[in-house]
């Protein structure tokens, strides 16, 4: 029988380290680098029992290429699809430009994607590579890192899902909710703030963030006054770590067993993380501000090209005249 988490309030710390307020190592990123040193060691693999154009020395300036490429389009990803303030909105506070301050979070899966491909068509000119096989090889590292991501945006208790029934085993609530309460909604928190400790008015900062800062910390009085506002939501987070990250990891390899057509994996990787996309969103919270049409929200609508044009790509590249390349598992040699 699966245990209750339908009282859980999530109080997670989104510092691994912190050496003073607002500064430290923080778990989102960490997963990026987890995401990425694993990435490597699946493309390692690949490059050195299978098929490739590539030596194993090269895969790690091919990575912190692609981590380059991603870091951009994410972000810049994230400006123009979710927030287009952050292009033309500036701070008195480091980094002054809020489109750098990535610290306060805003990553876009679909522009990291946009990202990494555009950095792979660098590369591949620049060292002579097959930009379709490079393709193939970040798209087979993705969804481990779109794994830790997930469970980094969990820990931070970010994105997440829609309201769900109290007693669903998994529920969850979510004290970041607050931030995106009406004015009315807000009239409720007002006995949250009395339990907050007193602090000098140069350390009160942005209220919220001090009710959130006292769950962190444990303080029973503030958890007690905010648990019944809040409400209970599915972790979709969660969700998304398992079938963004284990399930189409486990289509991709499956796929490229053995070697195949260049960009096949590629286009694979399309299908099934655009499919997962498209129904793990019915479990998350579309993004404030943003409204629905026709009741898909903005990540759907970006993930449906990403299905069809995937569905193409495996046609078109099945067809080609061109070598097999990759494959994970040691290929069996011919013997004459």
């Amino acid at each position: 029988m699966l245990p209750t988490l339908a009282a859980y309030l999530h109080r997670l710390d989104p510092f691994a380290i912190e050496f003073s307020k607002g500064f430290g190592i923080r778990w989102y990123g960490l997963s990026y680098l987890a995401g990425f040193l694993v990435g490597y060691l699946l493309i390692r693999r690949i490059v050195r029992v299978g098929v490739s154009t590539l030596k194993p020395q090269d895969v790690g300036d091919m990575v912190v290429a692609g981590a380059i490429g991603v870091f951009l389009g994410g972000r810049l990803g994230y400006a123009l699809f979710y927030d287009r303030a952050l292009f033309y909105t500036f701070t008195s506070d480091p980094p002054w430009w809020n489109l750098l301050a990535i610290q306060r979070g805003g990553m876009a899966s679909h522009g990291g994607i946009l990202g990494f491909v555009l950095a792979m068509l660098i590369y591949a000119r620049r060292r002579g590579h097959s930009w379709a096989h490079l393709l193939d090889l970040g798209a087979f590292g993705a969804p481990i890192g779109l794994f830790f991501g997930r469970i980094a945006n969990f820990i931070n208790g970010e994105l997440f899902g829609r309201a769900c029934d109290p007693h669903f085993p998994l529920a969850v609530k979510f004290p970041r909710e607050i931030y995106e309460w009406s004015a009315d909604q807000r009239l409720k928190l007002q006995p949250v703030y009395d339990a907050l400790p007193p602090l000098p008015p140069s350390q009160r900062g942005n209220l919220d963030e001090q009710v959130i800062r006292a769950v962190q910390a444990g303080n029973q009085q503030v958890i007690d006054t905010l648990r019944p506002l809040l409400t209970p939501r599915h972790p979709s987070q969660l969700y998304e770590a398992l079938l963004e990250g284990v399930v189409v990891f486990l289509v991709l390899a499956f796929v490229w067993r053995k070697p195949c057509k260049p960009l096949v994996v590629g286009g694979w990787f399309m299908v099934t993380y655009g499919v997962v996309r498209v129904f793990v969103e019915f479990f998350r919270q579309p993004d404030e501000g943003i409204p629905l049409w026709w009741n898909f929200s903005r990540g759907q609508w970006l993930s449906l090209p990403l299905v069809l044009g995937g569905l193409l790509i495996i046609v078109l590249a099945s067809r080609r005249n061109v070598p097999r390349l990759g494959g994970w598992m040691p290929q069996k040699k011919s013997h004459t």
